[in-house]
């Protein structure tokens, strides 16, 4: 037999799905899928006055909390866990029209947060773009030969936002020179210099990064020129 008492950590009414099927006390209903103890007999629920209830299974918290706030009348739902030796809480029951005034609550701030990730979003890709165009400019300022279409892309890949490039850095983001020019170098190495090819025939990193050292240096010397165009 369920014992009310063992669940009394559960506050208020308390309805039990049982773990097999019984019959109400009262009016003799079969396989009750759940049931009240009352006087420790089980009763339907429409016998314990709560058949106009609906049930909410756990799992949103905010829906379940506005539920019971809405609802005049309400119940906890729970079930014994032989494994656990306790009950354990399932959902609630609560006025159909609660559960509807609830769900508009909760639908409300999922809109309200909707809007809130929008304007998050717009204004984190505004500040992207200043930053970026501003790497860019700093591109330019360094290698005054660099070509503005590219200076822009090299800002783009380096400050991508979760990429974890070098854009993304603390110094990065301060615009140190060195960050910046660890961005040109970068992207110099893999579009102007065979070293991507390199790798991929099974050459080591650093003995491709030698072999294709002066090749990064004579494109970044001709980008330092203020007007040389390399394209």
């Amino acid at each position: 037999m369920v014992r009310p008492a063992t669940a009394s950590s559960h506050a208020g009414l308390l309805v039990i799905q049982p773990l097999r099927r019984k019959h109400c006390a009262v009016c003799r209903r079969g396989q009750l899928s759940l049931l009240v103890l009352e006087e420790g007999v089980p009763r339907c629920l429409d016998c314990a006055d709560l058949g106009h209830l609906v049930f909410l299974p756990r799992g949103d918290t905010a829906l379940t909390r506005r539920s019971r706030e809405e609802s005049t009348l309400s119940a906890v739902v729970v079930r014994y866990n032989r494994r656990k030796s306790r009950y354990e809480r399932q959902g609630v029951l609560v006025e159909e029209e609660a559960l509807a005034r609830a769900e508009e609550r909760c639908l409300a701030d999922t809109e309200a947060r909707r809007r809130r990730r929008a304007r998050d979003a717009r204004r984190r890709s505004a500040q992207d773009t200043r930053f970026a165009q501003t790497f860019a400019a700093e591109v330019r300022r360094l290698f005054p030969g660099c070509p503005a279409e590219r200076a822009g892309a090299i800002a783009a890949h380096a400050s991508l936002r979760g990429s974890g490039r070098v854009g993304r850095s603390a110094a990065g983001r301060a615009l140190t020179e060195g960050a910046v020019i660890s961005a040109v170098v970068a992207s110099v190495r893999h579009l102007d210099t065979p070293y991507d090819r390199l790798l991929m025939s099974g050459v080591p990193r650093y003995e491709a990064r030698r072999r294709i050292a002066a090749a990064v240096e004579t494109v970044l010397g001709g980008w330092r020129e203020a007007g040389t165009e390399v394209g």
